[in-house]
């Protein structure tokens, strides 16, 4: 029987981990990767003590700082299930691990919000991609779209000025929500052309993309546009999907916390980092609610013995 298992690798779980070892607490971390969505990040540049650092790099230095503790890692796999057991939780893995805990954190993140739009799912791989940091080399001297004007989009946009031709970033209302120092940047580009109020329809190619089709909302009129990529900047699913029954979740699906604690509206569930209902989607943040999860965890295992 754990007293805690953390679900999910990325930094909120990484530092969950650090501390309930650090506490002597009886925990278990199941996670199929180290480092969360950041892994594929060249270069971050706001993780508080590095100026900057790459993605792998921190999932690296997270996963040594995790291994010193004296928990049980078990990496590699995935939860598949978690049932109420009433006085414990019963956590199952797809490779086949049952594991007992007295206390579930939920630090699983989200997952990347698909278009859903004809020719997406069929050019996936050929021209359309979900992470610019990765894949923008393969675009040197094409023309691209990213789609979202959030701070995804505009990093992407960011690290595909050293690659392509030019760059045209669709955003679906009538302003750019992202950053304002790097929608300045993005700004100075001459590459770079900005779209408010247009929605892509429809991603066209042969063995590749070579098209999008889409529509100027204010005047209704669809167009179409040559292109060679289509990197896809709309936002996040939370992973939420393993406990939504047994918690309280929102409209965007991510699990409601008492921001005081990070506890859930079930009493043996906490949730920390971009799974739960936190306004700021960040790494510090997500590494100091974790944080504050445990801590909270603790003082229950302390005053109740159970």
């Amino acid at each position: 029987m754990y007293e805690l298992t953390i679900i999910g690798g990325g930094p909120a779980g990484v530092a969950a981990g650090v501390y309930a070892g650090r506490k002597k607490m009886k925990t278990a971390i199941v996670t199929d990767m180290f480092g969360g969505q950041s892994v594929v990040s060249n270069e971050i540049q706001n993780f508080i003590g590095y100026v900057a650092i790459s993605g792998v790099e921190l999932a690296g230095k997270m996963e040594e700082q995790l291994r010193a503790q004296e928990i049980d890692v078990m990496d590699g796999d995935r939860v598949a299930r978690v049932e109420d057991k009433g006085d414990f939780l019963l956590i199952t893995t797809e490779g086949g691990k049952s594991i007992e805990s007295k206390f579930v954190l939920m630090t699983s993140g989200s997952a990347r919000r698909k278009l859903g739009v004809p020719g997406e799912k069929e050019f996936d791989g050929k021209g359309v991609a979900y992470c610019a940091t990765c894949d923008a080399p393969l675009f040197k001297d094409k023309r691209v779209i990213v789609v979202g004007g959030g701070n995804a989009g505009l990093e992407s946009v960011v690290d595909l000025i050293p690659y392509a031709s030019e760059i045209f970033l669709f955003e679906y209302k009538d302003t750019v929500k992202g950053d304002a120092v790097t929608l300045e940047r993005i700004q100075k580009e001459s590459k770079v052309k900005i779209f408010t109020h247009t929605q892509l329809l429809e991603i066209k190619g042969d063995t590749f993309v070579r098209s999008v089709k889409y529509k100027d909302i204010k005047t209704n009129e669809e167009k179409e546009m040559d292109v060679d990529g289509v990197f896809v900047e709309i936002g996040w699913i939370p992973n939420s999907r393993l406990v939504k029954e047994l918690v309280s979740v929102n409209e965007l699906g991510e699990i409601v916390v008492d921001h005081k604690t990070q506890k859930t509206s079930h009493p043996r569930i906490w949730a920390a980092g971009d799974v739960a209902d936190v306004l700021y989607k960040q790494n510090n943040i997500s590494m100091g609610d974790a944080v504050k999860a445990v801590l909270n965890i603790y003082e229950h295992l302390q005053k109740s013995g159970n």
